[in-house]
């Protein structure tokens, strides 16, 4: 297997010289054959998927992430094209200035070169990673769940088309944990690791990975009922929140609600969560009110469910909230629900969150809501990337210096 990632880096190394080369133009005309292809090979992804969700014993919400049909794969190259619509962030100068002595500074994006992406049961990710890092100048080394191993080869097959370098798009079949480890050390050819997945897949990144790595994904997320909250907004962004697509990292998994509106919030929440499936945990305050939550535990409160589960914490103040989203969650999406500015702007400045919501749903953390076409991933760090990572978060950028035969006294 060591002679296989070899055999991937030394390629994806190639490519991504290649790549650099192409222009706007060559990269949108390779897309739209990419798109075109992913519509006109539609049945054979499907017939790859029903392989994969046969064998999968995964829970209904994450197989809802690993199923392609043909809708889907429509909407997959839809999202494929909208990418050619985007500005090619590649050669884009976002900073100059001209010194004393006469010699001209340019900043401009580059390429990052060679990214490898390491991902679960999302095979549309295969899709998005690969021509996301394509338009933006980048080869990608991909590996996928074994949980969609047969979808993912078909998808990456499929997009091998006319005029894609070699090597720009790879898979690494083997999805063994090991050889997983290997791609993360794999420093001779990555520029840089993305990982997107659970929390499992995130801290092995962080304790095996020696190739620079964007942590991804992980969205614990909250919806705080202020005390002056429209509650009928508030059930409807709960609902929309949690139940629209229970599997994704901007899914609620946490409802905190101010003591002042609890007695009226929580028993609507119960009933309109409850009449969708979902099962409630909560605190000692939150279970006084309604008493089929059963008891949160304190894993509880770190745990991203990805599924119809949630858990309702009450507090005393706008303070505690704060603190409580602080210390408990992700720091991927947070909402407020509230009619009252001062408190709305506080939560907005104090919480700590990739991405922080007034009276709107979480949901909405997403490349194509932000207008960023197709994502990447989440970043939930501070360095580099922050929040939906498009087309410009995959760039680096370098110095270009011009000058008319300076030299430095």
């Amino acid at each position: 297997m060591a002679d296989e990632l070899e055999t991937l880096g030394q390629n994806a190394k190639k490519a991504a010289t290649e790549l650099a080369r192409l222009s706007s133009k060559e990269k949108n005309e390779i897309l739209a054959r990419m798109a075109d292809s992913l519509e006109k090979n539609s049945k054979k992804i499907v017939e790859a998927n029903k392989k994969d969700l046969k064998a999968s014993d995964l829970r209904t919400a994450l197989r809802d992430r690993l199923m392609l049909d043909e809708a889907r794969i429509k909407s997959i190259a839809s999202d494929v094209r909208e990418i050619i619509n985007l500005a090619d962030p590649v050669g884009e100068e976002i900073g100059k200035d001209t010194r004393p002595n006469g010699i001209h500074i340019s900043k401009v994006r580059v390429p990052i070169g060679v990214i490898g992406i390491i991902y679960e049961s999302r095979p549309n990710v295969t899709v998005d990673a690969s021509v996301l890092c394509f338009k933006a100048g980048n080869a990608v080394i991909l590996r996928g769940g074994s949980e969609a191993i047969n979808s993912n080869i078909a998808l990456v097959e499929v997009m091998q088309v006319a005029g894609l370098p070699k090597g720009a798009i790879q898979l690494l079949r083997d999805t063994s944990r090991e050889t997983a480890t290997k791609l993360m050390r794999l420093n001779k050819y990555l520029d840089c690791l993305i990982p997107r997945g659970g929390a499992g897949l995130i801290q092995a990144v962080i304790q095996n990975a020696s190739v620079p790595a964007i942590e991804t994904g992980i969205g614990n997320c909250h919806l705080y009922i202020d005390s002056e909250a429209d509650l009928q907004m508030a059930e409807e962004i709960a609902i929309n929140a949690k139940c629209q697509r229970p599997g994704v990292c901007n899914a609620i998994e946490k409802i905190v609600v101010h003591e002042k509106v609890a007695k009226d919030f929580i028993p609507r929440a119960v009933k309109a969560l409850g009449e969708r499936g979902v099962e409630i945990k909560g605190d000692e305050k939150a279970r006084a009110i309604a008493k089929s939550i059963t008891p949160a535990t304190e894993e509880d409160w770190y745990t991203e469910y990805l599924d119809l589960i949630i858990a309702i914490k009450v507090v005393s103040s706008l303070d505690e909230a704060i603190s409580h989203i602080n210390k408990y969650g992700s720091h991927h999406s947070d909402a407020i629900i509230t009619k009252n500015k001062a408190s709305a702007d506080r939560f907005l400045k104090e919480v700590d969150s990739a991405a922080v919501y007034h009276n709107a749903s979480t949901r909405f953390t997403d490349g194509n809501q932000f207008g960023l076409g197709a994502e990447i991933g989440i970043s939930t760090q501070k360095l580099h990337a922050r929040g939906p990572m498009g087309l410009r978060e995959l760039t680096s950028y370098k110095y270009v210096v011009n000058g008319t035969g300076q030299i430095r006294k």
